[in-house]
């Protein structure tokens, strides 16, 4: 954490505790510049940020004051969803989901794409680009079944921040991590075995469960410490689950990081019913605290948990270069990659071989962790700002994605539908459920830079919200459209998309 971030954080902390309160007048630059030790530019850039936050306001010629403020909104509750195996749906608005990256026009608020225009990535573009014009043979053939040796002893020593003591020989490359917990649940399942899953999940790895014939069931989860482990057990009680699917580490989409010993409970209780566990730490190396959090196969000593990964979220989704560390379930894995897709392209693994072993991954991932973090301040301020009261909204511990809870009769599917003539895309929360739930969530994405569209755009939803809380309450439902309370569909409302913020 830089100086500026460090005091900006501070006097977040003393705004938030009262010390200083709505409306007061801040200490001036020159005076915190003596109190503090730091520069004057130091405290002009903390300053700054906690503008952007918009929790402090500045007077020209009179000097900083705190803003006035929006109660925080409550975390979301722990999830509920039915314990038993259901058949994954919600196939159709994946693929809506997905194609929508095609549409530059389309402002994609729910996606789950990183930011890929940061300058510390240049030295990325020019390594590949190095590796063209060498025009080595090696870059057109196939390469080791396992992958890139380079890379591999690259990922081995990056590992060591999670808590892990891997081998190169331990570790196979795969296109992307999507790759990598397909050919896991592959190697450890058969069509119409049980598998649990967090309670909301990532969309796709509920649509790898339907396309190999698996069911899943789902366990409740908080969105601060996790997976419940009493709801696991139970499940294990009742059910022949064959493997538990978790995203320990900054979570999609709750963002919760789960506490050590909450992971050694898990792998205590997955010894007991001798289940397998998929690891899934894509997002693991985004936490905000240093040094990362440690992953589950830190804990695992006897090989049970796979630990899946990739470099999509931190340097380009477009590289499509994943890894997959498997323990006793090594050589089913290899075998499921060769019958997958054989060789993963050699050239991105050279390049992020190169780039990581040059030095440029550690600034980059600096980088990207304090832009995310302070993009979340900003974010989260606009969704207080914007938004009507009665929601609930996730505190991310790291990555770039956020929950927002709305009221039980909110319906998250129609407001997308109304959105899109605004140019707008939200990730319903109906998405990350195997059985359709989460109607009334969504996932948002805070990873792109804020500019006035974004800001616009978070305004548009905020009164779309509004307004479909309103026609959903009781009163509204009971009065009907004779009655005047319904309200029309976003697309007619003039005021939607017109307002100035």
């Amino acid at each position: 954490m830089t100086r500026y971030q460090h005091l900006a954080k501070l006097l977040t902390e003393r705004i938030e505790q009262g010390l200083y309160r709505c409306g007061e007048k801040l200490p001036s630059v020159r005076v915190l510049s003596q109190e503090h030790g730091v520069s004057i530019s130091t405290v002009q850039q903390a300053y700054s940020v906690l503008e952007e936050c918009q929790l402090i306001i500045s007077q020209p010629r009179s000097g900083y004051y705190v803003a006035p403020k929006k109660a925080t909104p409550p975390l979301p509750a722990i999830t509920r969803p039915a314990q038993r195996p259901v058949e994954i749906t919600q196939w159709d608005a994946v693929l809506e989901l997905v194609n929508a990256r095609l549409d530059t026009s389309v402002l994609q608020l729910g996606s789950g794409m990183p930011d890929v225009t940061q300058p510390t990535l240049k030295p990325l573009w020019k390594i590949m680009s190095r590796i063209a014009q060498r025009q080595d043979l090696q870059v057109l053939n196939y390469d080791n079944l396992y992958g890139v040796a380079a890379l591999r002893e690259q990922i081995a020593r990056l590992a060591v921040d999670g808590g892990c003591q891997l081998s190169a020989d331990e570790i196979i490359i795969t296109t992307g991590c999507h790759e990598a917990l397909s050919i896991a649940l592959r190697a450890i399942c058969t069509h119409g075995d049980i598998v649990a899953v967090e309670s909301p999940a990532f969309h796709g790895t509920m649509q790898t469960l339907r396309g190999l014939g698996l069911k899943a069931i789902e366990i409740p989860t908080d969105s601060v410490s996790g997976l419940s482990l009493e709801a696991l057990e139970l499940a294990l009680d009742q059910w022949p689950v064959k493997a538990l699917i978790t995203v320990p580490n900054c979570n999609n989409p709750l963002g919760f990081i789960m506490p050590d010993a909450r992971k050694q409970g898990l792998l205590t209780l997955a010894q007991r019913f001798d289940l397998a566990i998929i690891e899934d730490d894509v997002y693991g190396e985004l936490a905000w605290e240093y040094p990362r959090p440690r992953t589950l196969k830190s804990f695992d000593d006897d090989g049970r948990v796979l630990l899946c990964s990739s470099f999509s979220k931190i340097l380009a989704p477009g590289l499509r270069v994943g890894w997959i560390s498997a323990g006793r379930y090594h050589d089913r894995v290899l075998h499921m990659k060769y019958i997958s897709t054989g060789s993963t392209a050699t050239q991105t693994q050279m390049a992020v071989a190169a780039f990581i072993k040059q030095g440029h991954y550690a600034p980059h991932l600096r980088r990207m962790r304090s832009l995310y973090q302070r993009n979340l301040d900003v974010f989260t301020y606009w969704i207080r700002h914007f938004f009507p009261s009665g929601i609930c909204v996730s505190r991310p511990q790291g990555g770039f994605l956020l929950w927002v809870e709305l009221p039980e009769a909110f319906d998250a599917v129609r407001l997308n539908r109304e959105l899109r003539p605004l140019n707008i895309q939200i990730a319903s929360g109906s998405l990350f459920s195997a059985s359709g739930k989460y109607r009334n969530c969504l996932r948002l994405s805070y990873a792109f830079p804020f500019d006035e569209r974004m800001q616009q755009a978070l305004a548009d939803v905020g009164r779309a919200v509004d307004i479909a809380m309103r026609a959903c309450r009781p009163e509204a439902r009971e009065a009907g459209p004779a009655e005047g309370m319904q309200e029309p569909a976003l697309a007619n409302n003039p005021s939607i998309g017109r307002q100035t913020v």
